[in-house]
């Protein structure tokens, strides 16, 4: 749960079947709308890393999107594609 216009942090722990943490490469954070529309995307020079596999980023909540967002993380690891998919709902006040 976030407010609008708050800042939340949005975390990754990327790991494999096994639950061995991975650092995948290319890895980007795409924020989408609550139509599952993209509407940002955040390379990895911008998100900051908090241990093996272990990914956040401090995301100011626009004041125009309206009750939830969707996040994703994504990068690629033994050629494949690696995802990770969130939901953030959004309340005015709590």
């Amino acid at each position: 749960m976030a407010l609008r216009g708050d800042t939340v942090r949005l975390k990754v722990h990327f790991k494999t079947f096994e639950g061995v943490s991975i650092e995948p490469s290319n890895i980007e954070l795409a924020i989408y709308n609550n139509k599952q529309k993209k509407v940002l995307t955040i390379d990895s020079v911008e998100l900051q890393n908090d241990g093996a596999g272990q990914y956040y980023y401090d995301y100011k909540v626009s004041d125009d999107i309206l009750e939830h967002f969707y996040f994703e993380f994504g990068g690629i690891h033994n050629d494949k594609p690696i995802l990770s998919r969130g939901k953030v709902n959004i309340y005015f006040n709590k």
